[in-house]
């Protein structure tokens, strides 16, 4: 057994604090970066958004990007379906930087490639991929949930530039993205249309770029200016057309009269009227107007809803409806046509007073004022309503027929000259035309024998007289020529007649020397004729 001295005795130490020691540095200082780096992508993650689309073409979770002003701000993380499974609904995760963005009227939409009649945009992506695009709204409500455009939006929100209301009764050639015109410069574009609730007209949003919006005033007049017009007047064809771009894809012009062109712009979101054509656009506006109708017992074919009515060519209003009139009892059609009638363009610039505009026509009709269906083009075929005086007319007045006004019309120009041809057409039927055709047949046939006779009998002549008359002239020919040939004997130089001719001459210039010298004598010795010559003494 040991001894127990020799077992070398405990002893107690006390317990020293804890410490750290170096190797477990590393971990503890990985562990705070990671932490630190947990907690900084958890404060700098941004927020979460969804966005709905009526389809994910062009969208890839993971992949696609979400840019504003080509700048990224976020990435898509996941594609769903909507609880009816009629969208696709996109997750979005979003920068820090970018949840000021998120407000109300914040727009988003799928930039690809896209080729539509206004314009061609996103052909950049063909080959960096889709993405989605964001307009920053300026509303002060925030979201998260948020509905994708189809289209990319025309005009940003931060484009400078005011948005104005225009109405119309179709949209013509129009679509989003048409441009606007300003004295043949382009300053803006549609960029929405909708239908009105009743279906009556539509309604266009167009957006005019400053500085051009100044121009438009309160009474600007707007026009569609799709395609071109064609106007023949006495000035030759003239042709109106804002550009190409608008005869192809449609688009809308804008004018403010001279005299407001110094007025203040007007407001924002304003609404106008967008006229069909710039000559309906610039027309005076009239003040009042009246509905008349025309009873017409004749044919109205190339009448139509809007054709002019005018007074001595100048118009004085529209036609609005035609109806047609059957009354049963006595079997009678007549066609009532409503017109529209401006009474201030037949007032002109004349003072009225206050008197009621419809006893203007009151006045004109019982003076002789009619209304007729003419011409209005030879080659379309279409007719006008036309407003003139007939004096020869009977005495009329404006007929007041279940509370409607009734002008006298009468009847067209062309239903006279119809009406005029079928009195002649009857009087030349009871005319005997088959016995007189009967006589004209014989007549013929008897001139036709003529002719035959008279052909054969100059071919008689030609056979039997032609020869002789050419034997005829022959021989006058050879005796001709024998008397030219005796002329020439009598009539020549040394021939014997012109000898005693010479001769003769010169015994009548003897006789003649004579009797002149007998008449001297005569006149010297006058008392001769009695007593006879007496010699004269010599000296």
């Amino acid at each position: 057994m040991q001894d127990l001295a020799s077992i070398p005795e405990a002893r107690v130490t006390p317990h020293r604090r804890w410490s750290l020691q170096l190797v477990w540095l590393i971990p503890i200082i990985a562990t705070l970066i990671g932490g630190w780096l947990a907690v900084k992508a958890v404060l700098d993650r941004g927020p979460t958004i969804t966005i709905s689309f009526s389809t994910a073409e062009g969208l890839e979770p993971e992949k696609t990007r979400v840019k504003y002003r080509s700048v990224d701000i976020g990435r898509v993380t996941a594609i769903t379906f909507s609880e009816d499974r009629t969208r696709v609904v996109a997750t979005v995760a979003l920068n820090k930087q970018a949840k000021p963005f998120l407000v109300a009227d914040t727009r988003f939409w799928v930039v690809r490639p896209r080729v539509s009649g206004a314009q061609i945009s996103g052909l950049g992506t063909l080959l960096s991929g889709a993405y989605i695009g964001m307009d920053a709204g300026a509303s002060s409500d925030s979201r998260r949930e948020f509905v994708g455009l189809d289209v990319p939006p025309i005009v940003t929100v931060d484009l400078p530039g005011r948005h104005f209301q225009l109405r119309a009764d179709d949209l013509g050639s129009l679509d989003v993205g048409s441009p606007v015109y300003f004295r043949r410069v382009q300053v803006g574009s549609v960029v929405a249309f909708e239908l009105d609730k009743d279906g009556a007209g539509v309604q266009l949003r167009v957006f005019i770029n400053a500085p051009h919006d100044r121009h438009v005033k309160a009474d600007t007049r707007f026009w569609h200016a799709s395609g071109f017009d064609v106007a023949l007047d006495a000035s030759g064809i003239r042709l109106n057309t804002e550009s190409v771009a608008s005869m192809l894809l449609g688009g809308v012009a804008f004018q403010t009269p001279a005299e407001s062109v110094q007025a203040p712009p007007a407001e924002g979101n304003a609404s106008f009227t967008l006229y069909p054509d710039q000559g309906k656009a610039l027309r005076l506006p009239d003040t009042a107007e009246e509905t008349y109708h025309l009873v017409f017992d004749e044919s109205v074919r190339g009448l139509s809803v809007g054709a002019p009515v005018d007074f001595r060519g100048v118009v004085v209003g529209e036609v609005t409806a035609i109806e047609i009139d059957f009354d049963p009892k006595s079997m009678d059609v007549r066609i009532p046509v409503e017109v529209r009638l401006y009474p201030d363009r037949l007032r002109g610039k004349a003072k009225q007073g206050a008197a009621p505009r419809s006893a203007l026509i009151d006045k004109l009709v019982s003076h002789g004022l009619r209304a007729q269906l003419r011409s209005g083009s030879l080659l379309t075929g279409q007719l006008v309503v036309a407003l003139d005086y007939f004096p020869d007319e009977p005495k009329a007045a404006v007929l007041k027929r279940a509370g409607r006004s009734e002008i006298p019309t009468v009847a067209s120009s062309l239903q006279e000259l119809q009406a005029t041809l079928l009195r002649l057409a009857r009087k030349l039927d009871k005319l005997p035309l088959a016995a007189t055709v009967g006589d004209a047949r014989k007549s013929l046939k008897a001139l036709e024998s003529m002719l035959i006779t008279t052909e054969s009998t100059m071919k008689r002549v030609d056979k039997d007289l032609t020869p002789q008359a050419a034997r005829t002239l022959a021989d006058l020919s050879r005796t001709l020529a024998h008397v030219e040939r005796g002329l020439d004997g009598l009539v020549g130089e040394d021939a014997p007649i012109q000898r005693d001719v010479r001769e003769t001459l010169r015994e009548v210039s003897r006789a003649a020397e004579a009797l002149r010298s007998l008449s001297d004598y005569l006149e010297r010795n006058p008392g001769a004729i009695l007593r006879g010559r007496v010699e004269e003494p010599a000296q």
